[in-house]
């Protein structure tokens, strides 16, 4: 993250020093009555054409319109809500007192990961205006958050449910100011039983025709739908195909194997040259965790992330993966998602998804940014039975190939004894129990 500018930066800037000719068929940051402040920072963020996502609901939330959106990782919605966030802050100051903790706009998100991708995000979009950006999230120092809370005021929180209602219930956070409310991934809540806290969070901020909210899912199920009525005041829908997910950019493999011969695959694909950096998925945490230790066992450099690792050591892992400092990064589908990172070169799902829109955000981690990525699944006795699930979610078929000579060939007699060792610790310790390391304004929209 690049140094917080100041606002008088944004001063000396003007809009012609950022060129974005017209273009057929693409809506330019331009056309929106976008301040200065933000326009610079999109440029400075390389952004000069808005995503689908982005060209059809700003145009709604920047007047102030409730917004319900379904649109896939990687889309781009993040950048379009803060957009609109951001600049609601900038040209509705609070001339009145402020109090420590209270929050004038609110996004919920479901895991900690993307909590904080959020607030990188915010931070980077916001780095010419004097708007202070805040995250609430389990497993980091309670402590150090609440002093952050009392030594700055709070323009935008982050943060996941849980942790959130913990500092309102200890009067730490206020929620009663909240101008705009942003529920992003409201599928993922739905899935992860998280609906029962936001009820209550939501029950806190204003009420919907007082307050503007914001809300997106990678799927409009009918409990996202029956949400959506109860929280928001007349939404204007915005839906993005999932095919729009950058798929294109990906090369798609499935080979069949069976259970004993994915380590073997495994390490052959790790061999290869052109395998710069990979992310493994599994659908549990103790195959995540079997997996790291499998792939520790064989002499990579190799980093897990799971609900039960600690938050510091997960954001250790992910810069080191980010810096090349890990070659491998081993995931839950919870801990993967939103994860930022440009320059995965591959994805294995070593189990396939049991949801088949996992299947398009696991994949949506590599090929970002334009660049060419490679994702391999393996489809064995257990799980090939979710592969019509997720063929229909795409539109298209996958082939089932064998896999190539040079994916199974022995692992060396070494690395064979090492893994075996491995996988026999794993045995002894699977019975037993794994420990991981105010202001008074309130503003009617209608």
């Amino acid at each position: 993250m690049k140094k917080q500018h100041s606002p008088a930066d944004a001063q000396d800037w003007h809009i012609e020093q950022f060129e974005v000719p017209p273009a057929q068929g693409k809506i330019r940051f331009h056309d929106f009555p976008l301040s200065a402040p933000v326009m610079r920072a999109i440029q400075e963020l390389g952004f000069r054409y808005c995503s689908p996502i982005q060209a059809q609901s700003l145009p709604y939330s920047l007047a102030g319109h409730d917004v319900l959106g379904r649109a896939q990782t990687g889309t781009g919605k993040t950048a379009a809500f803060l957009i609109s966030v951001i600049e609601d802050l900038l040209k509705n100051p609070i001339k009145g007192p402020r109090y420590a903790g209270e929050a004038r706009a609110l996004v919920l998100a479901p895991t900690r990961e993307l909590v904080l991708q959020i607030a990188e995000d915010a931070k980077a979009l916001t780095r010419f205006t004097d708007l202070h950006i805040h995250t609430l999230v389990g497993g980091m120092d309670y402590g150090k958050q609440r002093t952050q809370l009392q030594r700055e005021l709070v323009d935008i929180l982050v943060a996941t449910p849980g942790r959130l209602i913990d500092f309102c219930d200890s009067n730490d956070v206020f929620l009663d100011q909240v101008e705009i409310l942003v529920i992003d991934e409201a599928d993922r809540m739905l899935d992860m039983g998280f609906i029962p806290q936001v009820r209550r969070i939501v029950r806190l901020t204003p009420r919907r025709e007082n307050r503007q909210t914001l809300m997106f899912s990678a799927t409009f199920s009918s409990d996202v739908l029956n949400l959506a009525d109860q929280w928001m005041f007349e939404p204007a829908r915005v839906e993005i195909e999932p095919t729009s997910v950058a798929t294109e950019t990906v090369e798609q493999h499935i080979y069949l194997a069976s259970a004993d011969e994915k380590d073997t695959m495994l390490f052959n694909l790790l061999q290869q040259t052109n395998v710069d950096s990979m992310m493994v998925f599994a659908n549990r945490r103790d195959q995540c965790r079997k997996l790291h230790g499998a792939l520790r066992s064989l002499g990579f450099k190799v980093g897990l992330l799971s609900g039960e690792i600690d938050q510091n050591k997960r954001v250790k892992t992910l810069d080191a993966f980010k810096n090349g400092q890990l070659k491998v990064l081993v995931a839950t589908d919870v801990a993967g998602r939103g994860i930022h990172i440009n320059d995965v070169s591959h994805v294995v799902n070593y189990t396939l998804p049991e949801e088949p829109e996992d299947y398009v955000h696991r994949i949506g981690r590599t090929g970002r940014a334009g660049s060419h990525g490679t994702s391999i699944s393996f489809a064995c006795e257990d799980d090939a039975f979710r592969l019509p699930a997720i063929e229909a979610l795409l539109g298209r078929s996958i082939r089932c190939e064998q896999p190539p000579e040079n994916l199974l060939k022995p692992i060396p007699a070494e690395q064979q004894l090492a893994l075996q060792a491995q996988h026999a610790e794993d045995r002894r310790n699977s019975g037993r129990p794994h420990h991981s390391g105010g202001h008074n304004k309130r503003r009617s929209r209608r």
